[in-house]
């Protein structure tokens, strides 16, 4: 326990000494949000981009929910992240999303939309809906750190959550993107380490025996192929699992926080080593982690050992596997995790509040030195608001870690797919069909949340657990989503006036120095 607590206090002071030397790096707006004008190498942008997509939520709430689910078959949500969610994802976007946001010299997403189809109603609205459901993802990564100290070290929750937030708020208050891209090397090199130490033990334990434990699995029905066990079709472990995959990988195409990632990256080799890293991280990352929540048939008899709250089985199993000593590096692996996710959260939610909000709409005239201020209040606010939210969750018992992800994931990945993504490559999308993809998004998650709900419901029940059975298919709801979004943007965009010349020039067609070419 003392060890522990000692390589936790050594991550922290890390953390800390980051703070302290990268305080003068973001002295204007541009610096705080871009790590300056020259961009960010390959290595640092593809961790920055891996530690963002993958946090306590992964390691804790799906690991442990859809490993016990599915069996070894979840591994195939961390092999589609590598896939389509990292390599892919580079291959499509970086290039593009990078020179275009040069181009219009945007610095956020709602800045983006605002410019790419000439709307300034498109900034705030966008602006508002990544600022809210931002929130349920951040609350969902505190849940995660303090059920996994609670359950493994014995620390109260609450107090994690607190401690958590305060390094966070510190480093990125201070540095901005450039202090939370130099914790995010660090942090992702802490957790290819502790995956690796953590699938060793597990492989090495007496209840996996190494590979005589898959077998068991693979012949008791959770092996590596899903197998249906008569549930109702939306409920089927084929669809949940394909919707698993289908968010997780194609949702980040549409994240704030993952999208800013390409912003930065600094020249065309930058973006062969992000393509190349990224999805080696991803891979490793992922699949260690849904391997190891895969095995919790060999360490569980039962749901009734963890009824009420799923996200207590990665834990429990860490607590029996892990020896004293080596649980504070897990511990520390799903901390770095968690922090370089809230850090890149509280980034774009403080961003569209400052950038987007604050000097965009209510003082138009407001300095660069002003606006960055106004930037590091919003991230600490944000940091406190998240926090609160977390523990009322908590308290109440809201809803599972899983869901809060992917309900947050699902509506912004819903809402900005198509405008994001099609804006990229056609010069024929229109400002109407931008705005009906992110007012329809919004609309189709909250229907369709209420159609979920009720269809999966025993008749009589209220509204409170038809909403939270509605909720419980959230990563089908958010698939169908990005679907809605693709679709309904390409057709509007056929019936609608297409954009002006001087837009489609200023995004499509302007040559500037530092483009990559």
């Amino acid at each position: 326990m003392v060890l522990d607590v000692i390589v936790l206090v050594l991550y922290a002071i890390c953390m800390v000494f980051i703070a302290l030397y990268t305080r003068n790096r973001a002295k204007s707006v541009k610096d705080f949000l871009l790590a300056g004008n020259k961009g960010l190498n390959g290595w640092m942008s593809a961790f920055s981009y891996g530690t963002t997509y993958f946090s306590a939520v992964v390691f804790i709430g799906y690991a442990g929910k859809f490993g016990w689910g599915f069996g070894l078959s979840s591994i195939w949500i961390g092999i589609g992240n590598a896939i389509f969610g990292g390599l892919i994802a580079w291959l499509l976007l970086a290039k593009k999303t990078k020179n275009m946001t040069v181009r219009l010299s945007a610095k956020t997403m709602p800045e983006f939309f605002e410019k790419r189809y000439g709307s300034p109603l498109l900034k705030t609205l966008s602006a508002i809906i990544i600022f809210v459901f931002l929130i349920p993802y951040a609350a969902s990564v505190y849940n995660g750190l303090g059920n996994l100290f609670e359950t493994i070290l014995n620390i109260d929750g609450t107090l994690v959550v607190v401690a958590l937030a305060l390094l966070t708020a510190l480093y990125l208050v201070f540095g901005g993107y450039f202090a939370t891209s130099l914790s995010d090397f660090v942090q992702g090199i802490i957790m290819l380490i502790g995956v690796v130490v953590m699938v060793v033990f597990f492989m090495l334990n007496s209840n996996v025996n190494g590979f005589e434990g898959v077998k068991k699995l693979m012949d008791s029905g959770f092996g590596f192929f899903i197998e249906n066990d008569g549930s109702k079709f939306l409920q089927s472990p084929i669809v949940m699992l394909i919707s698993l995959i289908c968010l997780t990988s194609f949702g980040v195409y549409g994240l704030p926080q993952t999208v800013h990632k390409y912003y930065t990256v600094r020249d065309k080799k930058a973006i062969v080593q992000g393509t190349i890293v990224s999805t080696l991280f991803a891979l490793v990352i992922g699949a260690s982690a849904y391997f190891v929540g895969g095995l919790s048939h060999l360490f569980f008899e039962n749901s009734a050992e963890f009824a009420s709250n799923t996200d207590n089985i990665v834990p429990i199993m860490l607590n029996n596997v892990i020896p004293q000593g080596l649980l504070g590096l897990i511990g520390v692996l799903v901390l770095a995790a968690s922090m370089s996710t809230l850090a890149s959260v509280s980034l774009s939610s403080a961003s569209v509040l400052s950038v987007d909000l604050y000097k965009g709409r209510i003082n138009k005239e407001a300095s660069d030195k002003k606006v960055t201020l106004v930037l590091r209040i919003m991230c600490f606010a944000f940091v406190v608001l998240s926090v609160v939210i977390a523990l009322l969750n908590k308290k109440y018992q809201i809803t599972a870690i899983a869901y809060l992800m992917s309900l947050s994931w699902g509506t912004l990945s819903g809402c900005f797919f198509g405008p994001f993504v099609l804006g990229l490559y056609s010069k024929k999308i229109t400002k109407t069909a931008a705005i009906t993809s992110i007012i329809g998004g919004l609309v189709f998650t909250i229907v369709f949340t209420i159609i979920f709900g009720l269809l999966n419901s025993p008749a009589g029940v209220g509204f409170g657990e038809v909403l939270k059975a509605g909720v419980s298919l959230s990563p089908l709801t958010g698939v169908l989503c990005m679907i809605f979004s693709i679709i309904i943007t390409v057709v509007v965009s056929l019936f609608t006036k297409k954009p002006g010349e001087k837009i489609i020039d200023e995004a499509f067609n302007k040559q500037i120095e530092n483009e990559i070419k």
